[in-house]
């Protein structure tokens, strides 16, 4: 959970009552496809129109709308150019190209496009919104804030516009407000469906059972269900967490949880008082910055595990952990993973380290400028992995589960942050985290995609962390 929502498009539905009645016909046909998600009938249905009516400029916008959604960005610029060309006042082309511009990183003219979108239709609480993504984006906040609330001014119950709002005021630190607005999303829905109890709604706890349940990714996961023990604090008889399997293992020895479920799993047969979602525990619990719970270690390696790794990792020298790339699912993964290892060159010269690989998924391909150890093959799950963590001296990562299991294991470690995008999480400007507070330190891009001067510093800290443990 990186940031705002991506920026969103919706398609055009009615042509000029002059067009040719076979290509309205086609039209309205590929629009029917388009709302059911058959894109390729879709597709055909828009290029016969076309065909039929050249100048049809509705057809034009959702067939870029379809060429996006293929991947094809250049393809759909031209369509919604084609589009714009025929029919400049038709607000919602406008919005639709301007996110494909700003999800190319075309700034300067996705801007543009969403004003000409609200000097069409100033009413409209979409462009708004996606306006205030846009300039959050490129960390013009102080505007983006004013875009939101002119979202929302306009339509106070429009969910998207609370969300990406929160986004900028939990980075913001501005948790009294920033949490409220969090509470916009609905992405459970489906697993919530499937639930034997009402939501959690700060009903009294005392004697009660509460299911924790999936939400988002695995270091989500691990970073809120943390609050597990402040609910145990208040009276919670019974916690049972609903996980991804790779971290079911580790979640049984959490505090606070006293049961652990894998997502894989039916339900246990068992009653529950409540449901809750883990990121709406930092609202229920009222979290500011001072009250965050971050009392570490909150989880530990099991002892069975500890004693597996602990002949595995060659002994000497200072152990360090490195994880370089995410999820590829992430939608800002492009930004936070490092694609080009050969920029972690320079670590290599500091000595006396010896280099771990933590890395699972990615694209598989290990940097060959580092003497490495690579451990991956060997890993199970999460289990595995806080083992091999605890025997480490550092983990290095970027921001990715990795790094929330070492924290929470209270284990040092430096996060590689992005400049485009960096997560909510990690605040504005601070080079720690007070969510783990003591062994994490940031190490913020200066520029988007600088990744040079990240690990330059990073190289320079990693001397004196060297020397400290060798002077140890």
């Amino acid at each position: 959970m990186s940031g705002e929502a991506p920026f969103p498009h919706d398609r055009a539905d009615a042509p000029a009552p002059a067009i040719d009645a076979a290509a309205a016909s086609l039209f309205f046909e590929g629009n029917r496809h388009l709302a059911a998600g058959r894109t390729a009938p879709a597709e055909a249905c828009f290029r016969r129109a076309l065909a039929l009516a050249p100048e049809l400029a509705e057809a034009h916008a959702n067939l870029a709308l379809l060429l996006e959604e293929k991947g094809e960005p250049a393809q759909a610029d031209a369509c919604y150019r084609q589009a714009i060309a025929l029919n400049p006042r038709q607000w919602q082309i406008h919005l639709n190209h301007a996110g494909l511009l700003a999800g190319t990183k075309r700034f300067a003219a996705a801007e543009t496009a969403y004003r000409r979108a609200l000097a069409l239709r100033p009413q409209s609480a979409a462009a708004w919104s996606s306006l205030g993504v846009l300039l959050a984006c490129c960390k013009r906040d102080a505007e983006a804030e004013q875009c939101y609330r002119q979202a929302l001014a306009l339509d106070g119950d429009y969910a998207l516009a609370r969300f990406n709002f929160s986004y900028l005021l939990l980075r913001q630190g501005r948790f009294d407000e920033g949490w409220p607005c969090l509470e916009a999303r609905d992405w459970y829905a489906a697993l919530a469906a499937r639930l034997p109890c009402p939501r959690w709604q700060d009903e009294a706890l005392a004697g009660k059972s509460l299911l924790i349940c999936l939400e988002a990714g695995h270091g989500d996961m691990i970073q809120f269900c943390r609050y597990a023990a402040v609910l145990k604090s208040r009276g919670a008889a019974r916690i049972t967490a609903i996980c991804h399997p790779a971290l079911k293992t580790l979640f049984a020895g959490m505090d606070g949880i006293d049961r652990a479920v894998g997502l894989d799993e039916p339900l246990p047969d068992e009653h529950w008082d409540y449901w809750v979602p883990p990121l709406s525990l930092p609202f229920h619990c009222r979290t500011t910055l001072a009250t965050i719970p971050a009392t570490l270690p909150y989880l530990r390696a099991s002892p069975g595990k500890l004693a597996q790794w602990s002949h595995r990792l060659p002994a000497g020298g200072v152990r360090v952990g490195l994880v370089w790339q995410g999820n590829s699912a992430f939608e800002n993964d492009a930004d936070r993973s490092l694609f080009d290892t050969s920029v972690l060159a320079p670590l290599q010269s500091v000595g006396g380290i010896r280099y771990f690989s933590l890395q699972k998924g990615g694209d598989g391909k290990l940097p060959t400028c580092l003497d490495l150890i690579d451990l991956a093959p060997q890993i199970d799950d999460f289990a595995d992995t806080a083992a091999i963590v605890a025997r480490l001296d550092l983990v290095i990562a970027v921001d990715t589960a990795v790094a929330h299991l070492a924290g929470a294991l209270g284990k040092a470690c430096w996060v590689l942050l992005p400049w485009y995008k960096t997560d909510w999480r990690w605040l504005d400007g601070r080079s720690d985290s007070p969510w783990y507070p003591g062994v994490m330190r940031l190490f913020r891009q200066p520029a988007m995609g600088d990744w040079g001067s990240v690990i330059a510093e990073v190289r320079a800290a990693l001397a004196e962390f060297a020397a400290a443990r060798g002077a140890a």
